[in-house]
């Protein structure tokens, strides 16, 4: 009966074990090395070719290699093997003495490392440490915040809001409401030079302010057109004006499901008792801190980027004609945000996140 080629019993010593559990660990670890540490301590434990080809997928030629030059030249075996032209002055020593310099410590002089002062600390030159950096996708000079709500109710409501974009219910308009408020009116100081060859706009740096609105508007998640509404002050009166025009805009026989956020003006007694006599509107709040569930924010983002940035308004009253006219042209070509992640992935990826910072030890 044909049993196949015997498997060579592999035995690790401490140092080597040590050693490899350290290339699986450490992020500075090419991946190619780590993958073959793993398969020589999946080796070690006793389990066949077949089995750690299973786990690791990998080709069963693949496992068998990688043991064989193990079991002849022990870790050497598992480093990559000489390749032409001229040697290398960066050894694989100093690359993992800037990665654990960069991942692990900070200079005496800064909160973060540049080119400059790694250049100076490793001794290597500014244009190695950039390679290296690049390499490994680090970007000490980046930086970026984040906020995680503490709503008790995150999961219910992440929930309520994502089911009504994925599937609406019957017979009603679900809308995203939201304020954008304190718009200013910016003039610059001299007139602007416009668009030329070789030379971009140009305009002075210093500004005008000619007062302030605050803008009201309802994304429709279904066709993407807004209602809007531009109120000098930002109140709960304000606020029911604003339901009294979406309840004319709306067809009567449609139930109106409202998206918002927990701004205290949408909340007053006022309004209780205005959604008292008006039983089609029913109101989805918002977890806190989660304003990104909200698809008029991202309609938000189109105005300030379009028309409020660069634009020079010597009014108020010309700040406002200009948010009606985007909103009248940004109607006759609307197409809806299309919202893809189900509840279940959002909910997912914010547990891998807070389970990413649980131990970074800050």
């Amino acid at each position: 009966m044909r049993t196949g080629r015997p498997i060579p019993p592999m035995t690790l010593t401490a140092d080597e074990r040590e050693t490899l559990e350290r290339w699986t660990r450490r992020p500075s670890t090419a991946q190619a090395l780590a993958q073959r540490a793993r398969l020589i301590l999946s080796c070690a434990a006793g389990k066949t070719n077949t089995r750690v080809a299973q786990e690791l997928r990998l080709t069963k030629q693949t496992v068998g290699r990688w043991r064989t030059r193990f079991l002849a030249d022990r870790l050497d075996g598992l480093l990559d093997e000489p390749r032409p032209g001229a040697p290398r002055t960066v050894t694989d020593a100093h690359v993992e003495a800037v990665l654990t310099r960069t991942l692990e410590s900070r200079p005496a002089d800064s909160t973060h490392w540049s080119t400059r002062s790694m250049a100076k600390a490793s001794g290597l030159s500014r244009s190695t440490i950039n390679r290296i950096w690049r390499a490994f996708a680090l970007q000490p000079h980046r930086t970026e915040t984040f906020k995680l709500s503490t709503d008790p109710l995150f999961i219910e409501k992440v929930r309520d809001i994502v089911g009504l974009y994925l599937n609406p219910p019957d017979r009603a308009l679900v809308l995203c409401v939201d304020e954008k408020s304190q718009i200013q009116a910016l003039d610059r100081t001299q007139p602007l030079l416009p668009l030329r060859p070789g030379q971009p706009e140009r305009r002075s740096h210093d500004y005008v302010r000619h007062g302030t609105t605050s803008l009201f508007a309802a994304l429709d998640t279904h066709t993407g057109q807004v209602i809007g509404q531009l109120h000098r002050r930002h109140r709960a009166i304000e606020f029911r004006k604003f339901l009294e025009t979406i309840d004319t805009a709306v067809p009567t026989d449609l139930a109106i499901h409202v998206i918002l956020d927990n701004y205290g003006t949408h909340k007053t007694p006022l309004i209780h008792r205005w959604l008292a006599r008006h039983p089609r509107f029913h109101l989805h709040f918002t977890p806190t801190s989660a304003s990104w569930l909200n698809l008029v924010e991202r309609w938000f983002a189109l105005l300030t980027d379009k028309q409020i940035k660069r634009g020079a308004h010597h009014s108020t009253r010309a700040l406002e004609a200009a948010i009606v006219a985007y909103i009248a042209v940004s109607n006759t070509t609307a197409k809806p945000f299309v919202w893809t992640k189900t509840a279940d992935q959002i909910l997912a990826s914010v547990a891998r996140f807070c389970h990413r910072i649980s131990g970074s030890g800050h």
